[in-house]
C-alpha cells in the first residue's frame, strides 16, 4: 500500500492510547471542537477507533504550536465579518489552488450545509466560478484565488473587494486565506488523501 493509499499520507495516525500528555490536550479538544463539527457537516475526521485524520493528525505531532493555530480558527470563526457561505466559497478558492483533496472533500460537506448549490461546490472545488453565486461570493471567490494563485491581487479586483466587504472585510478574507493554506500545505505536505 503506498502512502497516498494511508489515511495518514506520510505520517502514522497517532494511537489516542500512546499520546503524551499534551498531545492528548489537543486531541481531547479536537474531540469537543473539530470532530462534533467535521460530525455535523458529515464528513469523517476519524477512524471507527479514534485515531484523527486529514490535518487532524499532522497537528497532534507539533503539541507546542498547534494550540496557538487552533485559537486562530476559533477567532476567525468567531469574530469574521464575513457569511458562512462567503467562507466556504473563499476556503474552496484555496483548496483549488492547492489542488487539496481532504481540503475539497471536507469543505463541500460544509459548503453544502451552508446553502452553496452541488454544481456551485464541484465548479468550486475544480477551481472555477459558478454561475449561481452572489455577487459578493463570485468577488471573494476571485480574491481568494488571485491571491493564491498569484501571491497578489490586482487594483480592479482589489477596489471591488473593498466595495463588498470594507476594510475589515478584505482583512478578514485574507486571515482566511492564510489559515486555509496553512491547511493545505499540512495535507498536501504529507499527501493526505480524502476518504475513499
Amino acid at each position: 500500500m503506498s502512502q497516498a493509499e494511508t489515511p495518514g499520507g506520510r505520517l502514522p495516525l497517532l494511537d489516542p492510547q500512546a499520546l503524551s500528555v499534551e498531545q492528548k490536550e489537543l486531541y481531547n479538544r479536537m474531540q469537543t471542537t473539530a470532530v462534533l463539527w467535521a460530525d455535523s457537516a458529515h464528513f469523517q475526521s476519524q477512524t471507527e477507533d479514534g485515531r484523527m485524520i486529514g490535518p487532524f493528525n499532522p497537528v497532534l505531532f507539533s503539541p507546542g504550536i498547534t494550540p496557538s493555530f487552533l485559537d486562530l480558527q476559533d477567532a476567525e470563526e468567531k469574530h469574521t465579518s464575513l457569511s458562512e457561505r462567503v467562507r466556504q466559497v473563499v476556503i474552496l478558492a484555496v483548496g483549488a489552488v492547492w489542488e487539496s483533496d481532504y481540503e475539497r472533500y471536507a469543505h463541500s460537506a460544509v459548503a453544502r450545509k451552508a446553502g452553496l448549490s452541488e454544481e456551485a461546490i464541484r465548479t468550486l472545488a475544480a477551481g472555477g466560478l459558478p454561475e449561481d453565486l452572489s455577487d459578493e461570493e463570485k468577488i471573494a471567490q476571485r480574491y481568494a484565488r488571485q491571491l493564491s494563485a498569484e501571491h497578489r491581487v490586482d487594483a480592479a479586483l482589489y477596489n471591488a473587494a473593498e466595495q463588498a466587504f470594507g476594510k475589515q472585510g478584505l482583512v478578514d478574507i485574507t486571515y482566511l486565506t492564510g489559515i486555509y493554506h496553512i491547511v493545505c500545505a499540512l495535507l498536501n505536505g504529507f499527501e493526505i488523501p480524502a476518504p475513499k
